[in-house]
This record gives C-alpha cells, sequence and structure tokens, in this order.
C-alpha cells in the first residue's frame, strides 16, 4: 500500500471541480492539467504513481479519466474521498449536457422537428470522429494481427448492428492476442495475487440487480441505468469508443434518438469541459421522452445515465487497483490487451461510417467534415471554439432561410 500524506477533503475537492470546469482539450490536456495541479502543485501522490494509476486506467473498461480522479483521491482519502471526487468531476459536465437535451428538443418543437442550427455542427461530429480515430489507431494498432483484428471487427460492426455482439468481439480479440503471449517480455517471479472480491461482487452485483429490475419492471430509467452500465463495462479505449456503442443501441437498435440528435449531442460534448463520456446524459435524457415526463424526466433520465456510465469503471478500478501490479506479470494478460485495442479500434472506424450513412452526402456536409479534420490535425485552434463556429454559422443559415421564407 502506497503511503501518502492525508489532505483535507475539500481541498481535493476543490482541485477536482476546477479541472471539472476547466479541462478542456480532451486526456491529454487533462494529464497536463492533473501534473500540473495535483502532482506538482499539492503533491497528493508522485508522478511516478500518476503514471502508474493512468496506466491502469487504460487497460480497464470505463472513462479513464474519470477513473484516474478517482483512484488518486482513493490513495489520498480512501473510498468516501473517491466517491465525493466522481462526483464533483463529472456534475458539470453531465449538468451541461441534460441541459443542452432539454434545449435541444425544445428547439425541435418550436421548429417543427428541424434541426437547422445544428446543420454544420452534425457533419462536423463525423470530423471529430475521424480525428479521433486516427490518433487511437496510432497508438493502439502497432501489428500485423491486430490490424486483421481491427478491420474483421470494423466489418461485423458495418453489418451487425446489435449492442449485443460488440462483448463477443472483445472477448474473441482478447483471446486471440493472448494466444502468442510468448512474445511478451517476462518480468520477475510471480509471488501470487492476493484478491479482494468486493468490489467486484459489488460491481456484478448491481449489474445483475439492475437488468433483472429492468426486465421485469419494464420502467424506462431503471432500463436506461443498465444499458448504460452494461456499456460503462465494456468500454475500452475512452469515450471515443463509446460512440459506436451508443449509436448502435440508442439509435439504431432502440431508436430513442435521430441520427441529427446524436450527432448534435457528440458535437457539443466536444466542447464541454470534464469527462467525453458524459455524452451519455445527453442520450439518456432525450430517451425519457417517450415518459412524457417534460424537463423532470430529462434530469431523471440525464441523472440514471450518468450513474450507470461511470459507475462500473469506479468499482472496478477499485477491485484492480489493489492487486494489478501482481497480475501484469502474467504475459497472456499483457498480450489480451492488444487484441481488445485493436476490436475496440474496428469499432471507431464503424462508427465514423454508420454516423455518416444517413446523412446526405452533399458538399456541405463533406466540406464540414474536412475542414473540422484539418483544423484538429493542422492548428492548435481549442474544440470548443470550432463548436461554437460551427454553431453560430448553423444559426445564421437558419436565420437567413427564415429570411428568405418570410
Amino acid at each position: 500500500m502506497v503511503t501518502v500524506r492525508k489532505v483535507k477533503y475539500y481541498l481535493y475537492l476543490k482541485d477536482v471541480i476546477t479541472l471539472s470546469v476547466t479541462a478542456f482539450g480532451g486526456p491529454q490536456a487533462f494529464l497536463a492539467m492533473v501534473l500540473d495541479i495535483m502532482i506538482k502543485k499539492r503533491r497528493y501522490i508522485t508522478e511516478e504513481e500518476l503514471w502508474e494509476l493512468h496506466a491502469l486506467c487504460q487497460v480497464l473498461p470505463g472513462p479513464t479519466s474519470t477513473q484516474t480522479i478517482s483512484a488518486i483521491g482513493y490513495r489520498v482519502g480512501g473510498p468516501n474521498l473517491a466517491y465525493l471526487s466522481l462526483l464533483v468531476w463529472i456534475l458539470p459536465a453531465t449538468t451541461i449536457m441534460t441541459g443542452a437535451a432539454v434545449l435541444v428538443d425544445f428547439l425541435q418543437t418550436q421548429t417543427e422537428g428541424s434541426l437547422d442550427f445544428a446543420k454544420f455542427i452534425q457533419p462536423m461530429a463525423i470530423g471529430f470522429i475521424i480525428y479521433a480515430a486516427q490518433k487511437t489507431i496510432g497508438k493502439m494498432v502497432k501489428t500485423t494481427e491486430a490490424m486483421v483484428l481491427m478491420l474483421l471487427s470494423a466489418f461485423v460492426a458495418f453489418f451487425y448492428n446489435s449492442p449485443y455482439i460488440f462483448p463477443f468481439m472483445l472477448v474473441a480479440g482478447g483471446i486471440t492476442t493472448s494466444l502468442k503471449f510468448n512474445k511478451q517480455p517476462k518480468i520477475e517471479e510471480k509471488s501470487g495475487i492476493k484478491i479482494q472480491w468486493a468490489n467486484f461482487l459489488l460491481w456484478g452485483g448491481v449489474l445483475i440487480l439492475a437488468a433483472t429490475l429492468g426486465h421485469f419492471t419494464k420502467i424506462l430509467p431503471i432500463r436506461l441505468f443498465e444499458n448504460f452500465y452494461r456499456n460503462g463495462s465494456l468500454i475500452f479505449g475512452g469515450g471515443q469508443v463509446l460512440v459506436p456503442y451508443l449509436y448502435t443501441e440508442f439509435v439504431e437498435f432502440k431508436a430513442y434518438l435521430t441520427s441529427e440528435e446524436f450527432l448534435t449531442g457528440y458535437a457539443i460534448s466536444q466542447g464541454v469541459p470534464g469527462p467525453t463520456f458524459s455524452i451519455s446524459s445527453y442520450i439518456g435524457a432525450l430517451s425519457m421522452r417517450s415518459a412524457g415526463m417534460g424537463v423532470g424526466g430529462a434530469i431523471v433520465g440525464g441523472l440514471v445515465s450518468a450513474a450507470g456510465i461511470f459507475l462500473p469503471g469506479t468499482f472496478l478500478i477499485f477491485f484492480v487497483i489493489r492487486f494489478w501490479d501482481e497480475l501484469k506479470k502474467y504475459r497472456p494478460v499483457r498480450a489480451a490487451l492488444e487484441g481488445i485495442n485493436a476490436v475496440s479500434c474496428g469499432m471507431l472506424i464503424a462508427a465514423a461510417y454508420l454516423l455518416f450513412e444517413p446523412m446526405p452526402a452533399n458538399f456541405f456536409n463533406i466540406a464540414a467534415i474536412a475542414i473540422t479534420y484539418f483544423l484538429l490535425q493542422f492548428t492548435k485552434i481549442p474544440s470548443p471554439i470550432i463548436i461554437i463556429g460551427g454553431i453560430l454559422v448553423g444559426l445564421g443559415y437558419q436565420l437567413a432561410v427564415n429570411n428568405l421564407i418570410g
């Protein structure tokens, strides 16, 4: 067990709230801010411990940034501070995304279902996904085997849009690369693993309970919680990999949202600070429309979806952190990560195609995708500025059209 100095809860939580409202720019910017505020300034843990925790969070399912914040809180103040830091970290982003869902729904009712104000940020979302896919593939796909797995998983995801196929592809990918574990370097002899099962049983118990209640009661908030909890238990690779899962389940499979609504929400989420998994609150809020509960229903949907997507990763990091140093010495475990990451990349490729497919392949959409990609790739313009620019252009377009019609 790592020895750390004790700190007052409010001091740590103040730093977490600072991160939650200023951490724009994705995981790289997030890590830089954590290093500056929590390591160099506050010295909650050492820099070496930060990289160790972050590496562990990257190989577990769930939101990496959220798990990292929670893990640091766990090291500093135990589980109570960890759960408090989780709440403080996700609250601003989930509040903004829930509000965005309410606003989008309201604007559609005022314009007879039209999303013309989001005309440009919808294709811009595809540009963000292509950029994310390129960066993710560059980091995760290093071998011929991984490339083949990535292409196969993309092919399967193209033609089988059921959310239930994803877990099987992840398992198959992990097993495939674990068979070549002999290529992994040997690590010092293992002294055995002592496992404390409490958090794992908590994770599994919540999953089973939610699935059972959702199946028998058919209550929409419970089913939403189970849907997001299941997805949060399967996502490897960060927020961009979450996209194909959520699109397939909530747009293609259940039709809770339209493709245009989903793309609008994804684009907005790129301009919001904090965890990128906060798009789940947007989806959950819009999914509650069928319940006829108005704004109150949207808030309930946003909250249960946020709880569902963020809790499993937190339970799992608390479970694995206690014995990870011993587990990672097993070469099949390290080898399996290559296949899991490759399959995740394949799903990301499929997401870009599936999201573009229902969109008209006209000049404006293709230009918006290309311009967004080139701005991200070749300039240092922050993502929020790009998104705000797209929204303003879309609003200007809508006003011009309304004036012409009028």
